[in-house]
């Protein structure tokens, strides 16, 4: 039996909306200038996307300014270190986006002369672009005609739809609904769309007497639609636990190294920890130092609690092979995750 009614979205009502109220963002064409012929430009809308996974707009438009300046083209991108790309991304998250992304610059300049392919099928060809990503990137600058859902589009669909279900027991039917009614203006309409979910039909508010969707939202009629979607069952998140020891020379100079280049955190800064596991272990310092003890600090990550014991100890700064001695005053500039940022703030050391 079907999840939901697969009535029809009425298109023209939300890019007649979009029209009026899309949001001016850095990587945009706006629906006027679209309108004139301005074509997106791929490499922006590519790296919009993968910044904008599990991260929001607000957050994501002072690092593509950055990543913009440095790199204008993915020819300038695919011949940047990866550590320079590393250290910009820090504090994003989900630092493997920032690998997959050096490497599909370097992919798109090595395989495609610079150019990227024009379908969501030839960008999923490349390293890191997944079947939402290469669908939003077709679709926006190529308008082909492909449902591009994301978070926003999911609680936009869940009320539309009424959707009685967590969205991901529903989502192969959202999917089918929503690419039965792209138009033409397949970019556009997937635009206006995320725009909807997050100005009208945002997480904690739905403002329904101003959406396009309104009269047809089923949502709307059970006089609230905040119950939509419905949220899945969720088990208590585990914890890990672990010390960090920041370690600094007589002139103040901040030791740290690299994490390997795979897993979590993968290629980037951080200060010396030990284990990270279900119970604490006895501290084993690395080096011998009066350390003291700064307290815990506590980071989410997306499938674990990270309890880190804080210590501290000034250190002679020979006998340390593996990292580097950092002044203070380029902390800042360094390629480390908000996790070790929290970890030198506790020490004093922000």
């Amino acid at each position: 039996m079907p999840l939901i009614d697969p009535h029809p979205i009425n298109a023209a009502a939300v890019l007649a909306w979009y029209d009026r109220h899309a949001r001016d963002l850095p990587w945009r064409v706006s629906p006027a200038d679209r309108a004139k012929g301005v074509s997106p430009d791929p490499y922006r809308v590519w790296l919009s996307e993968v910044m904008l996974q599990q991260t929001t707009v607000a957050a994501v438009q002072k690092y593509f300014l950055r990543f913009t300046q440095l790199w204008p083209t993915v020819f300038d991108l695919a011949a940047a270190p990866l550590d320079a790309v590393l250290r910009e991304w820090a504090g994003l998250g989900y630092y493997a986006r920032a690998r997959n992304l050096h490497a599909c610059a370097i992919a798109v300049v090595e395989r495609h002369s610079g150019i990227f392919p024009k379908t969501s099928e030839g960008l999923q060809s490349l390293p890191g672009i997944g079947a939402y990503t290469s669908a939003a990137i077709a679709a926006i600058c190529f308008d082909e005609r492909i449902a591009v859902l994301d978070g926003n589009l999911d609680r936009v669909l869940a009320r539309y739809y009424r959707l009685d279900v967590p969205v991901r027991d529903a989502k192969d039917e959202l999917r089918a609904a929503l690419q039965a009614n792209v138009p033409g203006r397949a970019g556009d309409f997937a635009q206006a769309m995320m725009d909807l979910g997050a100005t009208i039909c945002a997480p904690r508010v739905a403002s329904c007497l101003i959406c396009p969707l309104q009269p047809d939202c089923l949502g709307t009629r059970t006089g609230d639609p905040t119950m939509f979607p419905v949220k899945p069952e969720r088990g208590e998140r585990p914890v890990r636990r672990g010390h960090a020891f920041v370690m600094t020379d007589a002139g103040g100079d901040v030791y740290l190294q690299s994490r390997p280049g795979k897993g979590l955190l993968g290629g980037m800064t951080e200060v010396p920890t030990s284990e990270w596991a279900t119970d604490l272990s006895e501290v084993a310092y690395p080096v011998a130092g009066n350390w003291r003890h700064h307290g815990q600090v506590v980071h989410i990550f997306t499938h674990f609690r990270l309890e880190l014991e804080v210590w501290s100890s000034e250190v002679p700064a020979d006998g340390l092979a593996n990292g580097w001695w950092s002044p203070r005053s380029a902390l800042k500039g360094e390629a480390l995750p908000t996790l070790f940022r929290k970890v030198l703030a506790q020490a004093g050391l922000d």
